[in-house]
């Protein structure tokens, strides 16, 4: 990934806040990072369209659902984007706070 695109994505305050999401979590599926950012499905989609085209994320599907994480990068990208979790992100903690409050996968994805 060239610096320049890693830049125009960390542009963005809701791809900052998905990138810091993702930091945290590890895999996140679009629910959970709808659920977070409270925004709504294509908007949410879009923005893990970019990174995704760009290399920064990577997707697998399981079922319905697309979940999303961090994709393997260079050491000094992971360095920069891990900043976004150590509170560079102003609303990490509203994001995340909101994300406890949808519950465990296992009671969201039950039969």
């Amino acid at each position: 990934m060239k610096a320049q695109a890693l830049f125009d994505i960390l542009a963005d305050a809701t791809r900052r806040r998905i990138i810091a999401l993702l930091i945290k979590k590890g895999e996140l599926c679009v629910c959970e990072l709808m659920a977070a950012l409270d925004e709504i499905q294509p908007k949410v989609s879009r923005h893990l369209g970019v990174m995704k085209d760009a290399g920064l994320v990577v997707a697998r599907r399981e079922g319905t659902w697309m979940h999303y994480r961090i994709a393997p990068l260079p050491s000094w990208i992971k360095d920069l984007l891990a900043s976004l979790s150590r509170g560079a992100e102003p609303e990490l903690k509203a994001d995340l706070k909101r994300l406890r409050a949808m519950g465990t996968r296992s009671d969201r994805f039950a039969a």
